[in-house]
Formats: structure tokens, sequence, C-alpha cells
């Protein structure tokens, strides 16, 4: 049963009617408060007996607008207005958790009376100067007085260093149709509880609200109280656990040079996304996510990432590379012999760390259950491409992406669900977790493919043929010389090997980047979609979160004219960051 709740609270003085002549609402806005009134509850209505489970994507709610319109006969012209509110119900439930003081409230300049505001601005927005003319007053005053932190301003860069540091949970704002139509996505993206009361009007002057919907949506509580889990922190936090120190200490002192080798090996450079999902996955499905995380929990972590650490060092033996994370591989340092028996034996320490616990002995024999699986796909991966490499063909686009879900989903799939099977929950969510890791993988190897094409790039002097979707591509799409040489290459034919930038220059030129971009973006919305059924929210907003964190979406741009400038300074978003610091409100000391 749901505990929200609005705090009793009146509203504020009714602005006087010299200050702002009556405007009326654009017209793809219900014409009158009845009416929009009437929709709102309508669409309340709706969002309860669905049970609307956020973020939901862009496809998905309109979906559910169309229906709504549909079954109440709405006006086809309030189809957008009505998409807002949608998505604002979903995160009803959830914004009402949110501490007020994890809060922040975005209002647009534009509810001022342009003509009469005596408010000066800095770089970031409007420094309102209580005058009474307009609701930003009012809002405001009472939004800070809750604990708030409040912005008037259209640019975003601020709001995004708000999110990324922890120190704003969710958000409340007020804006035009166009720009949350625009802004939409990116604030799905970063999957934080965030509803918008939408401007009657679109023109940037002396714009007006629904006062009491703000004032309802500034007040909303809930007896329940969470905290949204910051997953930068969670991040840098895991990486702490694979320094020499931290590892001896969890794993217990290496006995003898073999071990020692592992550890290292075990303790270099690396992004750590592997662990990071698996404690992300259970902190979103545990029961209390503030409770401290076991040694445990950071032991079953650490396997999840020997696991990989141990396939790369195979995968570097049968691959031929010399270099990994900028240095030697382990078998041009050690030899094959002894690289082969440090990986065996890093595959032996991930299974002894999930077994050897204190957690329930279900709990064990299901992470366990899942890391054979993985092993086992992966290899089979693997496998596939080096008898590939034993009689190289040409592969369709096809072939390589099977081989990028053999090979690469695996590891996401394992990740997710030793965290789900951690909290005990992994038969509630598997069937989702084995589709979204199949497209988030793939997507992940497609972007490495991509990534290889860089100015930077580690391939930049020659390229090896190898399972690649660019290169794939370039032979079904490229011309001339270009398609004769990519003929030649995945046949094993003698010809002269193109350099990174040639095969950049026909990537482009043949269509081939452009189409390896559109599988990317597809395989990144097939994950998305595929979290329609989960009806678990944290584990719903965690796994959106994580395609933003991964590929790095999480920009929320500002489209006001004014401001579309600022957002893409990179001093600016500096400024920002350091704004972000000073703008909540800090706790008053007892």
């Amino acid at each position: 049963m749901s505990t929200l709740t609005v705090r009793a609270a009146s509203l504020p003085p009714p602005i006087p009617g010299l200050n702002r002549a009556l405007r009326k609402p654009k017209k793809n806005i219900p014409q009158t408060k009845i009416e929009r009134d009437h929709i709102l509850a309508k669409v309340r209505e709706y969002a309860q007996q669905v049970g609307l489970v956020p973020p939901i994507p862009l496809e998905e709610l309109a979906q559910h607008t169309e229906k709504l319109m549909a079954i109440e006969g709405f006006d086809a012209i309030y189809r957008d207005y009505i998409g807002v509110l949608m998505a604002n119900e979903s995160w009803r439930e959830h914004l009402a958790t949110v501490p007020f003081e994890k809060r922040l409230l975005l209002m647009p300049k534009c509810l001022r009376v342009e003509s009469k505001c005596p408010a000066p601005f800095d770089e970031f927005g409007l420094l309102c100067k209580q005058c009474g003319l307009c609701s930003i007053q009012d809002f405001q005053n009472e939004a800070e007085k809750l604990g708030y932190a409040v912005l008037v301003a259209e640019g975003s860069a601020i709001v995004m260093s708000l999110i990324q540091t922890g120190k704003i949970e969710a958000i409340v704002g007020i804006s035009c149709l166009p720009v949350l139509e625009r802004t939409f996505p990116y604030v799905e993206a970063a999957a934080i509880p965030a509803v918008a009361v939408p401007l009657l009007q679109d023109d940037c002057i002396d714009t007006v609200v629904d006062i009491d919907w703000v004032w309802d949506y500034i007040h909303l509580t809930s007896e329940d109280k969470t905290r949204r889990l910051n997953l930068n922190e969670l991040h840098d936090e895991v990486k702490t656990w694979f320094t020499r120190e931290s590892l001896d200490a969890l794993m217990g002192a290496p006995r003898g040079h073999t071990e020692e080798i592992s550890r290292d090996w075990l303790a270099r450079a690396g992004k750590r996304w592997r662990p990071f999902l698996t404690v992300a996955a259970y902190q979103a499905l545990r029961d209390d996510p503030e409770a401290p995380i076991s040694d445990s929990i950071k032991r079953a972590a650490i396997s999840v990432e020997i696991f990989h650490k141990a396939s790369l060092v195979h995968d570097d033996i049968e691959d031929g590379d010399a270099e990994r994370y900028g240095e030697t591989t382990l078998h041009t340092e050690h030899g094959i012999p002894v690289a082969l028996n440090i990986g065996d034996l890093l595959i032996g320490e991930g299974y002894r760390l999930l077994a050897d616990g204190d957690l329930p002995a279900h709990i064990r024999s299901a992470a366990l259950l899942v890391a054979a699986e993985g092993q086992r796909e992966l290899c089979i991966g693997q496998g596939a491409e080096l008898l590939w490499t034993r009689h190289p063909v040409a592969l369709s686009s096809q072939q390589v992406l099977e081989i990028f879900r053999s090979k690469t989903a695996p590891a996401f799939e394992v990740a997710l669900k030793v965290g789900a099977a951690l909290a005990g929950r992994l038969d509630e969510c598997a069937d989702v977790l084995h589709t979204y890791s199949e497209n988030l993988g793939i997507a992940y190897q497609i972007r490495d493919d991509i990534d290889d094409l860089g100015e930077d790039s580690a391939a930049a002097n020659e390229w090896s043929m190898r399972p690649s979707i660019i290169l794939s591509l370039l032979r079904e799409k490229g011309k001339g010389t270009a398609k004769d040489t990519m003929e030649a290459l995945w046949n094993g034919q003698p010809c002269e090997k193109p350099n990174n930038a040639q095969i950049r220059d026909w990537s482009h030129d043949s269509g081939a980047y452009e189409k390896a971009t559109t599988l990317l973006e597809g395989y990144k919305e097939a994950a998305i979609r595929s979290l329609q059924e989960v009806e678990i929210p944290n584990l719903k907003g965690l796994l959106r979160r994580v395609i933003g964190k991964i590929f790095n979406e999480l920009e929320i741009k500002g489209w006001c004219r004014e401001f579309e400038q600022k957002n893409i300074d990179p001093s600016i978003r500096a400024e920002a960051a350091k704004a972000a610091e000073h703008l909540v409100p800090q706790p008053q000391k007892a």
C-alpha cells in the first residue's frame, strides 16, 4: 500500500492581478484549469491501474499515452502534454520517498515578469530579489524552507554536477513542452526521479504555470525514505578493493611466487565494470541498501573480476598480443607456461571466493552455478573465434555479432546474476538479466570496435584480422580498393595491411561507420526495451543508469537559446561542478 501523501501546507498568497496579465495557454495545452485537472486525474488513475515502473523509455511512454487517449477520447493535440503527465506519474511515488534535502527545484526564468523584474543574473541563472511580482519567490521560499536546493535557470550543467556528486536524488521542475520533449531522453537515461509541471506557454517570456500542481509536487512526501544509489561513488569504492593491500586482506596472504604474480596481475589497471555491476545489482535488490557491504560480498564481486582477468590471460596467449593496459602481457613477461598456469589458478581462486564464505548455502550454490554457466559460454564464444583463426574465412556482420553475443555478453550476465543471487532474488529477474546482458554486451563490443577507429587508437598503425564489426561491414559495403583489400585480408591472402587512418577513411566513405553506429544504438535500445517487464523499481532504475554510465550518455542538456552555448563550454561545466558544492543547503548543527 502506498504511503504517499502531500504534506499539509497552504498555497502561497495569490499574485496581484496587476502584476501579470491573463494569458491563454498554447493550443496544445488544455485551455481551462478544469480540463487540465480532469486530464491529470485520469492520467493518475491510469498510472495506478497499470502500475507503471520507471524509468519509462519514450517508446513505451508513447504507447501508454495513446492507450489512455483512446480510452478517454482525449484530443490528439494534447498528446505531448498527456505524455509529460504520464511520465510524472510514473515517478510520483518514487519522488515522495526522497528526502526534501536531496531534491532540487528547477524553475525557468521566464516565470518572472520580464518588464519589471529587478533580479540580476549570474552565469547559472536568476538571483531572485524577492519582489513579489511573480511566483518564483513563493516557490523558492517554500522549497528552501523544506530543505530543497533551488535553481532558477535553463542551463543544466550545474544540474548534472549535482546529480553526479550524489547531492541531488530527485528533481521537481517547471518547463515548457518543447524543452521537456528534448530533455526527456537525458533524464530517462539518468533514471532520476523527476517530475515537471508544464508551462502553459512556450514563448520564453512572462509564462505562467498551474501553481497548485507545483505546490503539491514540492510537498510530496512519504513515510518511506530511500536513498538513490550513487553509482559513481560505488564504482570508486569497488576500485579500492583491487589494491594489493586490499586484495591480500580479503583473499588471504599469497603463498609463494605464483600467487604473487596472480595478485599483481589482478591489481593491474582495469575499469572494474564487472565487480561494480555485481555490487550494484546486489545493492539494488537487497533489503537494506544502506547497510555496509560485507567482506563476503566484496570477495564475491572480486571473484567476478578474477574470472575476467583469467580470460584475458588466456585470450592474450591465443591472440598473440604483446601488450595489455599499456604494459607487457603476462605471457610476454613470464612465458606461456607460467601465464597459462596463472590463468588456471585465477579461475580456481574465483570459485574459491564464491564457495568459501559465510553466505547461506543456497546463495553460494546459485552464485557458483551462474559463474560456471558463464565460464562455459565464454569458452564457447572464444572457441568459435579460435577455430576461425585456424581457417579464416570472410564473416558476415551477423556472424560477427553472434561471436560478440557468445564472447562478450556472458561477462555482463555473470556479473549481474551473481549480484542478484547474492541478494537472494535471482529467480525474480534471471530472464530479463539474460536478455539485457546479451544486448548490452553486443553494444559494448561494437563501441570498442568503433573506438578503435579513433586517432589515438592502439590499432593506429596496422590492423590485424579479427572478428570486427567495422571490418566486416567494410567488406560488405566497401568499394574498389577498400573492398578488394578486405576480401584479401578476410581470406588470409597476402596483401598490404591498411593502417588505422585508411580503415577510418574507408569506413566513413563506405557507410560502414554509420551502419556500426546504427547497430550500436539499436542494441542499446534493445537493452532498454528489455526492461519494460521489470517490476522491481530499484533494479529497473539501476540497469537503465548502467547503460548511461557505460556509454557516457548521462549529459542533460540545456535547450533555451541563451544557455545552449554555455552548456557546451568546458570551462562553464567546470565552474558548474564547483558551484554545485555550495548550492545544496548544509544541515544545521544541533
